[in-house]
């Protein structure tokens, strides 16, 4: 009797779709494939003014997609369970073998939506139950302790915005590439958790210690050592994000958030924390992540990430026309707040101050505006960050200057954006 409802229900439905569309006015009608709002499949009659090239084969058509010459004279789709972006707005992450990056020339504001954070790891994303989750903390400790995640949501929770960023967030080498294939791997969120700084004093961390060990519960075991005094200041254990549980990628169910230093160590599926008089020298903070300078020496536990900004729009591939415009961008630093974004339109001969959008936030994205008459003369425009330490981002030659490298970990230099006479917009040689 169930079945048997249930396809009445279905038939109803489908009818009741049918007859709303068709006194759209149409006189005829073409039967479609549609997902409904709750993501049931259901025929549907649609005129046929509206079925050319709205389906081809087995094509599916969501229900957004069907589109009435008149939306004031076809009721829309009802509430749903979950809600989805536009059908006609597509921002996505640029995917790799172990890295996903924001596009954050499609983005507004400051907040990066949880689907488009950037996501890297290096041994895949685990499948980890929340009920069986567990983080083991011992070592130099009065009191080990194992914390389940109910555990550690009953302890007082704190909330803050700031950003990540990899490390290795920098890549150059043509004309053609969008703010989102340059340095990506940048975003920011609302991010809710427990001071770690709660869970030391739970445990009784000694006087003695000096640093502690993260481990990830992926594939790779990530570890990195972490200076207790990082612990003390502004670290969180997180398990929420923009209002949500943490995402799978970013570390669900809960995963370690160090503000303004490098992502990788910002472990995520934290599992165990050891605590230690001495660093651990993992693979992570000897082979990899450390950076070579000058003189044949080696930048180890370079932990803080150096003011930058990036112009993110006009950028490639946009089409200037002639007239006013509004340059926007965001910067950033791990040392404390953005105090001043410059921007030049003459190809770095100048540099007007842009105008900040508030509040601006410790360790987060700041976005900037500057208004700009374009008489349509080639240039080249660009911003830079100066953070409250007095830091001025700086530019790729001085930065090569300084480095053994003409890239890698730690490279923030300021991006140059060539405006052609077109009206073209492409990455500057160099920049």
């Amino acid at each position: 009797m169930m079945e048997e409802s249930s396809e009445n229900t279905k038939s109803l439905t489908e009818r009741k779709i049918s007859r709303r569309l068709l006194l759209g006015g149409a006189a005829t009608a073409a039967v479609v494939l549609v997902q409904t709002s709750v993501g049931k499949m259901v025929q549907a009659a649609v005129p046929q003014s509206l079925a050319p090239g709205l389906l081809t084969g087995s094509s599916l058509l969501k229900a957004p997609d069907v589109l009435p010459s008149d939306p004031t004279k076809i009721p829309g789709r009802g509430p749903s369970a979950s809600g989805m972006p536009s059908s006609f707005e597509n921002p996505e992450r640029l995917p790799s073998l172990t890295s996903s990056r924001t596009p954050l020339q499609d983005l507004y504001g400051t907040i990066t939506p949880s689907a488009l954070h950037f996501e890297r790891h290096h041994g895949g994303i685990p499948v980890i139950d929340p009920q069986k989750y567990e983080l083991v903390i011992h070592g130099m400790v009065d009191r080990p302790l194992i914390f389940r995640l109910k555990d550690l949501k009953r302890f007082p929770s704190v909330t803050r915005t700031c950003f990540i960023e990899c490390s290795g967030n920098f890549r150059s080498g043509k004309q053609e590439m969008t703010p989102q294939e340059i340095c990506g791997l940048t975003s920011q969120s609302e991010w809710t958790g427990v001071m770690l700084s709660t869970i030391f004093r739970e445990v009784g961390v000694r006087e003695k210690a000096t640093w502690f060990l993260a481990e990830g519960g992926d594939a790779a075991v990530m570890t990195r050592s972490i200076p207790v005094s990082k612990g003390w200041d502004d670290a969180m254990i997180v398990y929420a994000q923009n209002g949500e549980a943490i995402r799978p990628e970013q570390g669900y169910p809960a995963r370690l958030l160090l503000p303004g230093w490098e992502g990788n160590t910002s472990v995520k599926w934290l599992r165990r924390i050891e605590l230690s008089d001495a660093p651990f020298m993992t693979r992570e903070e000897t082979s990899k992540y450390t950076e070579s300078v000058k003189d044949g020496k080696i930048r180890q536990f370079s932990f803080v990430m150096d003011a930058r900004s990036i112009i993110t729009f006009p950028s490639f591939p946009v089409q200037l026309e002639k007239g006013w415009i509004e340059i926007r961008g965001i910067a950033w630093t791990g040392r404390g707040k953005i105090v001043k974004v410059e921007v030049s339109i003459n190809g770095g001969r100048s540099w007007e101050p842009a105008e900040l959008q508030g509040p601006v936030l410790d360790k987060a994205h700041t976005a900037f505006r500057y208004l700009w008459n374009w008489m349509g003369a080639e240039t080249e425009i660009m911003s830079r960050a100066v953070d409250e330490t007095g830091y001025v981002q700086p530019s790729y030659q001085e930065l090569c200057a300084a480095r053994d490298s003409k890239g890698g970990y730690h490279f923030n230099p300021i991006t140059r954006w060539r405006v052609q006479k077109s009206g073209k917009i492409v990455l500057a040689e160099g920049a």
